[in-house]
């Protein structure tokens, strides 16, 4: 019994220093590699989403997450640093950060693209001195059909998420509880 007692407190706290580890990796990016990534996902973004371009040029900004980092061992932290982009022009810079327990192992790594429709929306946010998806602010997640344009959709939401990975958009992710904070990189 003492020998389970400490195998499960010794993987809980190797899950914590894990944690920890991939979220100091991802605090180390300065403005300069922040910008130089946004632009690449921006780029990643029309190219990988019919219509994508087009559809940005309609938004009042874009927030940019290109490295957003998620991983843990029954303690799980998520955290990434992006900018905010109005008219092809950074406005701020900014981190996404969200902590969880429970079942859950391993590791990931993708890019949030969240797309503001309205000046409202944008104004709270720029605003706020910590955003949180979901109370906040909500953020719909865009679904629709591979190969569809992006503009055939009627988005009702003020503020769109898409969330990539290496094999271009994922289905069945939630911002929900991530908190957005504005930083100096």
């Amino acid at each position: 019994m003492r020998h389970t007692m400490r195998t499960a407190f010794a993987a809980i706290l190797f899950s914590l220093f894990s944690t920890v580890a991939l979220v100091n990796t991802a605090a180390a990016a300065g403005a300069q590699e922040i910008d130089i990534k946004v632009d690449g996902t921006i780029n990643k973004f029309n190219t990988e989403v019919t219509g994508g371009a087009e559809f940005l040029k309609k938004a009042k900004a874009v927030l940019v997450f290109p490295d957003v980092i998620k991983g843990g061992f029954i303690v799980g932290g998520e955290y990434g640093k992006g900018a905010l982009l109005s008219g092809g022009k950074t406005m701020g810079y900014y981190s996404i950060a969200s902590a969880s327990l429970g079942l859950q192992a391993g590791a990931q790594q993708y890019t949030i693209v969240m797309v503001f429709l309205n000046d409202e929306a944008l104004t709270k946010f720029r605003d706020s001195k910590g955003w949180e998806a979901g109370v906040d602010g909500s953020v719909a997640i865009a679904k629709w059909g591979a190969g569809k344009d992006i503009n055939s959709q009627n988005f009702k939401d003020p503020i769109v998420g898409f969330v990539l990975d290496n094999k271009g958009l994922m289905a069945g992710i939630s911002l929900e509880g991530s908190k957005i904070s504005k930083i100096d990189p």
